[in-house]
């Protein structure tokens, strides 16, 4: 049996609400979806530096998600409304490093309002919203394919690529000591049938919690995408160190 903290799943996504005035942050997990917060526009979208605060604290809110490795950003605003292109631009104008290196974000844009739990319900059932979900999180598992293949070609004494569950509980739990320069753990990658086949759940879930208490980014990757058929030639569990 899964053990309690994993009820709603793996994060495969943040979904922005986006209204005339406010937007409201979820994390989609593979079960739920979760509110992480609400932000307000303090003024009128009229006035152009009210609404570059709200576009900034819209970022602000983001950044936690973005942070632990969660770059599927998906962005939903009611019909007939420009309020998701608007802050788009934003993104675009202002915040180039979200599209640049294996670490960039993909943005996804959805018609509808997500600032409700009804609301969230009835979007992330549109066939619209799973193919967007589909579409960011292949654009998001190349880009952690091709910061593999990096790692992979690093020639150094240290391994930056841990390949099995000992090696990487061992770097995850067990070293907890801190040595200056050596590499440490930034993402731990898994395939979704790995997460499923696994025998040893308890140690699987108890690697993913203390992962999850030490900022490592975790992500689950399908294991038909070409990353995620990389990870199975390796094994079906990656750590990167950095």
């Amino acid at each position: 049996m899964v053990s309690k903290p994993y009820r709603r799943g793996y994060p495969v996504a943040v979904l922005a609400g986006v209204e005339q005035s406010q937007v409201a942050i979820w994390r989609i997990y593979s079960h739920v979806a979760k509110l992480e917060g609400n932000v307000s526009l303090e003024g009128t979208r009229s006035n152009v530096k009210a609404l570059y605060s709200f576009h900034e604290a819209i970022i602000n809110a983001l950044r936690p998600s973005l942070k632990e490795g969660v770059k599927s950003i998906i962005v939903a605003s009611p019909q007939k409304t420009s309020y998701s292109q608007d802050f788009l631009n934003h993104v675009k104008e202002h915040h180039q490093w979200l599209f640049q290196g294996v670490n960039r974000a993909s943005f996804k844009q959805i018609v509808g309002s997500a600032v409700t739990h009804a609301q969230v319900s009835n979007i992330t059932s549109l066939n619209e919203f799973k193919q967007s979900i589909n579409d960011s999180a292949l654009e998001e598992t190349e880009n952690l394919r091709e910061l593999l293949e990096k790692r992979l070609n690093v020639t150094s004494a240290d391994n930056f690529v841990l390949f099995s569950l000992e090696e990487v509980e061992n770097a995850i739990i067990y070293n907890n000591q801190e040595i200056p320069g050596k590499p440490k753990p930034e993402y731990l990658l898994l395939t979704n049938n790995y997460l499923a086949d696994e025998k040893r759940k308890k140690r699987l879930n108890r690697l993913m919690q203390i992962a999850q208490n030490k900022k490592i980014k975790t992500r689950i990757i399908n294991k038909e995408s070409p990353a995620g058929t990389r990870l199975n030639q390796l094994g079906g569990i990656v750590c990167l160190l950095k």
